[in-house]
């Protein structure tokens, strides 16, 4: 049975790749090309389970991904490793909106790909001016706050999510709010830690979790001024918490004081893009603008500004190997400055 985008994610799943196939048939795909699209998928399946001992193509990255299509070069034309790619791009990015995955590794890739996947591209192309109308026209403290969150530091909606006031150290003498930030943020003052642990099912901090961090390595990220004022105008009217965990980021609607989930992530950015002209039902996440559109986002403008892919893939949480180690050792000289120095403004105050 199909699942509509902005739905809540089916929680049977068990095998993603004939859900989809199975929602494909029901959208009238023929059956050569259900069978194109699984011969593909399987083997992608395979070289998972072979090569990185990973069971679930959930849990796939953007590493993976990549390796995948450096594994078809030289066995196939380019032209067929460019729709191998734009099918598991499509499997990625239906998953994705329907909320079986929390985002598409694939959708780095098929930018970073020499082959030529599409002759008239979809993805929207948004300039830094057009974003900053965007965040400027957000009022809700909440929804600005997350937007501009995802916005600086590029992390994914469930790792925004996850989020608990001790993973951010920021000096608010403002307000009568006191917090002990976690041990990984010491000596580090405004910034925000993004951990590798939250697992949907497990329990962190004292609470069972509904969303997965996706990256392999804990990354911490500076928080500018832009980032901070947006945070402390949410900190300002965030209700008391239902969870001893203290969660950053709350629910003010029908779950007062609960975390925010990613479907409210979601619910948030779609209904001001809608407003903006940005989300249409039916649009794919090429097209129409979602919490991972931002992720996207980060990295294009910052990786221009600064002309440095490793410092870009460390805040990402992506592995670089020694690069990231490199860089996590000289996290207050380099990447804090490199950040401050390039990072976009997005409501046009700096300070």
């Amino acid at each position: 049975m199909a699942t509509e985008p902005g739905t809540d994610a089916p929680e049977d799943v068990t095998d993603p790749i004939s859900y989809f196939l199975d929602d494909q048939r029901y959208h009238g795909k023929s059956e050569r090309t259900l069978e194109a699209y699984e011969r593909v998928l399987r083997r992608f399946e395979a070289f998972l389970r072979e090569r990185f001992d990973i069971d679930a193509v959930g849990a796939a990255q953007r590493r993976e991904c990549m390796a995948w299509i450096h594994s078809l070069r030289g066995a196939f034309e380019s032209s067929t490793i460019a729709t191998y790619a734009s099918y598991l791009n499509r499997f990625y990015d239906y998953m994705t909106r329907v909320g079986v995955f929390d985002d598409n590794p694939m959708a780095l890739v098929m930018e970073e790909m020499s082959e030529s996947i599409d002759t008239n591209p979809t993805r929207r192309d948004i300039s830094v001016d057009e974003m900053r109308s965007f965040v400027e026209a957000i009022a809700h403290p909440l929804e600005r706050a997350v937007v501009v969150t995802l916005l600086k530091t590029g992390m994914r909606v469930g790792e925004l999510c996850n989020l608990d006031l001790r993973d951010l150290y920021l000096e608010i003498p403002e307000l009568d709010l006191e917090w002990t930030p976690r041990v990984g943020l010491e000596r580090r003052p405004s910034s925000v830690f993004i951990s590798s642990e939250p697992a949907r099912g497990t329990g962190i901090n004292g609470e069972e979790r509904t969303a997965s961090n996706k990256r392999k390595r804990d990354t911490v990220v500076p928080v500018d001024g832009e980032l901070r004022r947006a945070l402390l105008e949410w900190l300002a009217i965030r209700p008391d918490a239902v969870s001893s965990a203290r969660p950053l980021f709350l629910d003010t609607r029908d779950s007062w004081g609960e975390r925010l989930t990613p479907s409210d992530v979601r619910y948030i950015v779609e209904k001001h893009a809608r407003e903006r002209g940005w989300y249409r039902t039916g649009g794919g996440t090429q097209e129409n603008v979602t919490p991972h559109y931002f992720r996207h986002f980060f990295t294009t403008h910052l990786r221009d500004r600064t002309g440095d892919r490793g410092i870009v893939q460390y805040l990402r949480g992506d592995v670089a190997g020694d690069v990231i180690d490199t860089y996590t050792h000289n996290w207050g000289d380099r990447v804090r400055e490199t950040y401050l120095g390039c990072i976009y403004t997005v409501t046009g105050q700096r300070k």
